[in-house]
């Protein structure tokens, strides 16, 4: 990447003046009104191709998609799918329709390094920062959405976002009564009905309600997928310059997981041996039936039979379906008010509330002599035999249930026309209870409830003492204030814009472990069982753990700051021709889960688990923010039938985050493991040389390294040989197109592809997930030229020529044994399993829309 780095050296030496940082805006109610100024000439011609690229004002890299061009593909899908032909963007859907969830990455970073807001409204996880794609809004909702790449958000409510932002814009209501219904029917007995209704306008206020309903078979083995959501919104609109907005959305989601394959399974130190996929093929699934031990006098096991994939063991039902769901109920309510308090300040106001509770099931057999069941020993009767010899097989999701409050709020000075200052306030809370309640089976493997003994105590197992059986036991509260200030300008008759900002978010995580703590682990066991501490260090051992040392429940406090500035110049050279640059900084806090992991730091090297005959000390681990500098330069064409941009960018991400296993403690450790260098162009253009015709083609180029090895034990002797590697799930090219075409009035036809290189599956690069294309295709027709107006027949083909590909990768280490000792002796660490989603196949669906 010489050439790369020659041309960032060019670009940047002859834009000196515009080598600063850009900011990234969020769609709050603030940023829409600081976005106002926009160069008057082109404001009016922003609906640009099809709606799959406008253009764009903001000196940064960014893409849009806007309703134009959702509405034209399949009822019910995702709008992570609608981005994926966006430059930079790799979507990996795990069914045809969105309801199963995928895999976003943008510019090699995964979703959790990338900020998620609907209206500004953050939605990724509050303790790991996951993005769920398949709770999203319906598209039928939003009027654009929009990805930043590479950029976080000057005003954005995220201590996570090193990667990028993608922002969803909701539409306002219609001024006219509206009746809007939808009807859908496709492959996979997929049924799917939508009814919107707008209200209308009266005396500035007007509103929608919508309701929505789908379900589809799995397309492949047994099981379901079933989403229902409604939707609403308020807007009042206040004088001539001002209006408060109430937005409401509740999605239901019970799923049945598809089974994750391999290619190859890991065999200890010997090359791996063939996975499920050579073996079973990729129609290999959950099971249909859950064998369970007959249970009588004497001892019986649930967990019997070693070959999980035989049927007649019922060891087997770990891989039942009704076992491998993800029930999950998602709700928000977001408010916005913008208030012009005089002819040069206006007040935005955003506050929001969030509700989550989901798990992804699970299932684990228990010995009725557990000692978390019997404390003081004995036994609880299971199986329901009349004795307390058996081992039963129980419900165990790991349920998380958060409750979030957050506050966005801005304060614009309009210098003058072409000009605003803006200071703004985030205040972010959610309370993350992450519980294990186990339950009972029904005779079949059903669960009782599908999330456990969480809010049922008679779905619970109960032990001798009264207390309940369960995996984990935690909360955390994770709690952001974000002062943030910008300044916008446009200069030289709006040829010059500047945007200049600065964010400062100051976050903290609250946690409280209320179980016992396995040493050098994350691991812990619940109970109420006698806890053995006989020098008072809080380091001991429970009666049934045997010689394992735990930490007692404990509570902490961990707090990360930054200040990340953030400016960006854009200058127009001549007509419809844009040069940008921008240098962005962002920083990513480290997830719950990281930070729960027990370190004994006066055990003994070699022991790192096992405390010492004196006092020890435990700690918890020293994990840093992982810090970003983001560098784009940029050139744009906005002309009245070509709009184009192309970008050079370059991101150092320093203190990245790896789980990686440690042999001595035998459990997985978080480290920071140093620098990763990202590189590479991204590029779009959209044409329309005739009204009938859009042509529209996306391109990436993606060049990563990993600048250092990992460490493989606590003591940092042992090394992965990383240094050099690329990174995982990041291909080098992939390419996006679109041809859409209205031959007669009413008619229109579309057919589209992207391609995706291949993929390594592992930090060592010892295992490559293959490159792949697909296609769709649609075919719209309006019978309003027949008399039936706003009456719309649409057919949606997606993987139109069925290839078979890999979609998510459970991605790991290493998959073949390396040697991990940097001097000559040689210390080699088996390979672990990759796993991989069979990714979706061909299928057809067709839609009635009709408005009245």
């Amino acid at each position: 990447m010489r050439f790369l780095r020659g041309m960032f050296a060019c670009s940047v030496s002859t834009l000196a003046l515009l080598a600063l940082t850009a900011p990234a805006y969020a769609q709050s109610t603030g940023t829409q009104e600081v976005e106002k100024v926009e160069k008057v000439t082109v404001t009016g011609e922003r609906k640009g191709t099809n709606g799959q690229i406008v253009k764009e004002q903001r000196p940064k890299t960014r893409s849009t998609v806007t309703q134009d061009y959702l509405k034209t593909q399949p009822g019910g899908q995702t709008v992570f799918q609608s981005l994926n032909l966006a430059p930079g963007v790799n979507f990996t859907n795990s069914d045809p329709y969105g309801s199963s969830g995928g895999n976003v990455r943008v510019r090699g970073f995964d979703g959790n390094r990338v900020s998620l807001t609907v209206d500004g409204t953050p939605l990724n996880d509050t303790g790991n920062y996951a993005i769920f794609t398949n709770q999203m809004v319906d598209p039928e909702y939003l009027s654009r959405a929009t990805v930043n790449t590479g950029t976080t958000d000057v005003d954005s409510p995220t201590a996570s976002a090193v990667g990028g932002t993608i922002n969803l814009v909701t539409r306002k209501p219609y001024e006219d009564f509206t009746l809007t219904a939808t009807g859908s029917a496709g492959s996979f007995d997929y049924r799917r009905i939508a009814a919107i209704i707008d209200l209308g306008e009266y005396r500035g206020v007007s509103s929608f309600a919508g309701y929505s309903f789908q379900q589809y078979d799995k397309f492949k083995g047994p099981g379901e997928l079933q989403k229902q959501q409604g939707n609403a919104r308020i807007y009042q609109k206040i004088g001539e310059d001002s209006f408060i907005s109430v937005i409401g959305h509740y999605n239901e989601n019970r799923n049945n997981f598809y089974r994750t394959l391999s290619l190859l399974n890991a065999n200890g130190l010997l090359p791996s041996l063939p996975g499920d996929i050579p073996t079973f093929g990729t129609g290999f699934d959950n099971f249909a039936t859950c064998t369970r031990a007959t249970f009588g006098a004497g001892a019986q096991s649930d967990g019997s039979g070693a070959d999980t994939n035989n049927l007649a063991n019922p060891s087997s039902c770990t891989n039942f379906y009704n076992l491998r769901i993800n029930p999950s109920n998602t709700g928000n309510i977001r408010a916005q008010g913008s208030f012009q308090l005089s002819d040069n300040f206006r007040l935005t106001v955003d506050p929001t509330w969030q509700y989550v509770k989901a798990n992804g099931g699970g299932t684990n057999t228990v010995s009725e002599t557990d000692r978390r069941l019997a404390p003081g020993g004995g036994g609880v009767d299971l199986s329901g035999d009349g004795d307390t010899l058996d081992t039963v097989r129980l419900y165990t999701p790991n349920n998380t249930n958060t409750s979030r409050y957050g506050l966005t709020t801005s304060l614009i000075y309009d210098i003058d026309e072409s000009s605003n200052v803006r200071v703004a306030y985030t205040k972010d809370y959610g309370r993350h209870r992450q519980t294990g309640a186990f339950s009972k089976l029904l005779a079949n493997g059903d669960p009782v409830d599908i999330f456990g003994g969480l809010d049922h105590s008679n779905a619970r197992v109960f032990g001798t003492d009264g207390s309940f059986l369960r995996g984990r036991d935690r909360i955390s509260n994770a709690i952001l204030d974000q002062f943030s200030a910008s300044y916008t300008g446009r200069f030289f008759e709006d040829r010059l814009l500047v945007d200049v900002g600065l964010r400062a978010p100051f976050f903290k995580r609250e946690l409280n472990q209320l179980c016992f703590t396995q040493l050098a682990s994350s691991n812990v066991r619940c109970s109420t069982e006698p806890f053995t501490d006989a020098d008072g260090d809080g380091i001991g051992t429970l009666a049934g753990g045997g010689a394992t040392n735990y930490a007692r429940p404990f509570d902490a406090t961990f707090e990360y700051d930054a200040v990340l500035p953030n400016v960006g110049v854009s200058f127009e050279v001549f007509e419809g021709n844009i040069i940008y640059a921008s240098f962005a900084e962002g920083l990513s806090a480290p997830r719950t889960d990281n930070l729960y992991f027990v370190i004994c730091e006066t055990c003994a090297p070699a022991t790192p688990g096992v405390e010492t005959a004196g006092i020890d000390t435990v700690t918890l681990p020293g994990v840093q923010p992982e810090k970003t500098k983001a560098y784009d330069v940029g050139y744009r064409i906005q002309g009245e039938t070509v709009t184009a941009s192309a970008a050079l960018w370059y991101n150092e991400f320093q203190n990245r985050i790896v789980t990686s296993f440690d042999p001595v403690s035998g459990t997985n450790v978080d480290r920071n493991v140093g620098k990763v260098i990202l590189q590479g162009v991204d590029a779009e253009i959209g044409w329309r040389p005739v009204s009938e015709l859009g042509l529209y083609v996306s391109a990436s180029y993606i060049d990563s390294e990993l600048r250092n090895n990992q460490a493989a034990n606590l003591g940092g002797t042992l090394y992965f040989p990383t240094k050099g590697k690329a990174l995982v799930e990041t291909p080098d090219w992939t390419f996006g197109g679109r041809i859409q075409y209205a031959p007669v009035e009413g008619l229109v036809l579309g057919f589209q592809g992207k391609y995706v290189g291949d993929r390594f599956s592992t930090d060592m690069n010892d295992q490559v997930s293959p490159s792949y294309t697909l296609f769709d295709a649609d075919i719209a027709y309006d019978f309003t030229a027949l008399g039936l107006e706003n009456v719309i027949l649409q057919f949606n083909a997606s993987n139109l020529f069925d290839e078979e590909w890999l979609g998510n990768i459970s991605s790991t280490l290493n998959a073949e044994p390396v040697d991990i000792d940097p001097t000559a002796a040689v210390s080699l660490r088996a390979g672990s399993t990759v796993r991989y989603q069979v990714g979706s196949p061909q299928a057809f669906q067709v839609q009635l829309k009709a408005k009245f």
